[in-house]
């Protein structure tokens, strides 16, 4: 007997293939996490002025450490880049051997902080430009990360006018102290108010009572007579 079969169709893929692919997912996001990262601070530039001397900062970061980690600084000159400082940290805690290949630079970086800034001297407005900080790190299958830090050279650094701000500040301070001072005037208007009012009240009050009593009415002193004596 043949049996046919309408509409029948192969099973889709369940649940436990999307936990499989989940899974996936926050492998992915751990390997993410780990990566390596350098970073040259909150605020990526500085303004300095000419003949001055200044630190870039950098900084690089791994969850699972590192191992002949790779690192060097560059400079954008022009859209060339031009190695300023290389060399290679074979562990943490292990200070490396930095090859300068720039004049007026010098490494102060510091390997058990992660740490490895460079400083400018006496630097003049060439020296102005884009600095890149660039590592990469074989333990995690020489995977590689990179900041850029900005370096802005000035004959003098600007003075900022602060009088309008100074301005707003006072006219916004005198109009709340002025609103202040009218709430308290106005509280001690009412209060004053208040008592005036009270104090009027009782006057009110023992006038009326030194009238009835003058006038002879039912429980003055005018409606007490002697009681009559028996015979």
């Amino acid at each position: 007997m043949e049996v046919l079969c309408f509409g029948v169709e192969p099973p889709g893929l369940g649940p436990p293939h999307r936990a499989v692919g989940l899974i996936f997912s926050m492998l992915l996001g751990v390997w993410s996490a780990q990566a390596l990262e350098m970073s040259v601070g909150k605020i990526p530039f500085l303004q300095a002025v000419n003949g001055s001397t200044v630190m870039l900062p950098c900084t690089y970061s791994s969850c699972i450490g590192i191992k002949n980690l790779y690192f060097n600084w560059q400079f954008n000159d022009n859209g060339t880049m031009q190695k300023v400082c290389e060399s290679t940290i074979a562990s943490e805690e292990v200070e490396p051997n930095v090859n300068v290949l720039r004049e007026r630079v010098e490494f102060v970086g510091k390997n058990h902080h992660n740490n490895i800034s460079i400083l400018l001297w006496n630097i003049t407005f060439e020296d102005g430009g884009q600095y890149t900080c660039f590592g990469r790190n074989p333990k995690e299958k020489d995977k590689n990360h990179s900041a850029i830090f900005t370096l802005i050279v000035v004959d003098e650094l600007r003075v900022v006018d602060n009088t309008l701000t100074i301005m707003i500040a006072s006219a916004v301070g005198g109009a709340i102290a002025l609103l202040m001072g009218f709430m308290l005037l106005k509280n001690f208007t009412l209060f004053v108010i208040s008592k005036l009012e009270e104090k009027n009240k009782e006057c009110l009050v023992t006038s009326s009572g030194i009238d009835n009593t003058e006038n002879g009415l039912s429980g003055s002193k005018a409606d007490s007579k002697p009681t009559p004596k028996k015979k």
